[in-house]
């Protein structure tokens, strides 16, 4: 079985993928990190039976029992320390942490390589998101304009989401974007045109009755095309995306981000 450590044990999405690691045959629990929940057991910790795993404040603590992955799904202003060490610990990593930029992935990769270790990343793990990504990037080699807008609740801190800004680099990868004005030369407030990541305008919007969406709008004279995701009130989406990932970096070296790249290549 592969050993799984969890940072984020006790979160919404984090506590999903526990619970489904502790009920599963083909993954182990071998540490579990949460602030709140330190020293607890983790089963315990999540209103379950008790599992044998303390949970842990840091993760050289809770690497103290042998791990092949650390499944992260914390927040954006930890995580990249907490991937690093876990790579020069001789640990592969599944990110599903938002908020990391493009500059962050590089130095990721580069360590990564360095140890001959893999790295999974995703903004979004659900099959459904990854679908809405791999139908956008293929839309975008027949239309040449396009933009995002990305929905969450009011209390998500970053801006955008890692599943559009990983979308918005995507796109930039496969076709260039054709923008008849460009931004400079908007009149008025330009942030009103949102932000501009690898050439797409992202526009992020924080309100409450969201849980996380996003639509990437295509545009042609006189017709529009819109490709959109929308999540539930629960994590269950992203279990078995990063479950699946968590087995597939056992064979990656280096970064992988996406995963569309691991469905579809």
């Amino acid at each position: 079985m592969i050993r799984v450590c969890v940072a984020g044990a006790t979160g919404w999405t984090g506590s999903q993928i526990v619970n489904a690691i502790l009920g599963s045959t083909e993954f182990q629990l071998a540490g579990a990190i949460a602030r709140k929940s330190a020293g607890q057991d983790v089963g315990s910790a999540l209103g379950g039976r008790t599992a044998g795993i303390a949970v842990s404040t840091t993760l050289a603590e809770a690497l103290k029992q042998p791990t092949d992955v650390l499944i992260d799904y914390t927040g954006p202003e930890s995580v990249k320390a907490r991937i690093v060490e876990a790579l020069e610990r001789g640990v592969r990593v599944v990110i599903g942490t938002s908020g990391l930029t493009a500059s962050d992935y590089d130095d990721i990769d580069r360590v990564a390589r360095q140890h001959h270790l893999g790295v999974v990343a995703a903004g979004n793990f659900s099959l459904t998101a990854a679908l809405a990504k791999h139908f956008a990037l293929f839309a975008a080699r027949h239309v040449p304009s396009w933009e995002i807008i990305d929905y969450a609740d009011a209390n998500k801190i970053d801006a955008p989401s890692g599943t559009t800004m990983e979308l918005a680099e995507a796109l930039a990868a496969v076709a260039q974007q054709h923008v008849p004005v460009s931004i400079d030369q908007t009149h008025g407030i330009k942030e009103a045109r949102g932000g501009t990541i690898a050439g797409t305008q992202v526009h992020s919007l924080r309100l409450p009755g969201y849980v996380i969406s996003f639509e990437t709008i295509f545009g042609l004279p006189d017709e529009r095309l819109t490709i959109r995701h929308d999540a539930g009130a629960s994590a269950r989406p992203y279990v078995a995306g990063t479950l699946m990932a968590a087995t597939k970096v056992m064979d990656v070296t280096g970064l992988v981000r996406g995963l569309d790249q691991l469905l579809f290549g």
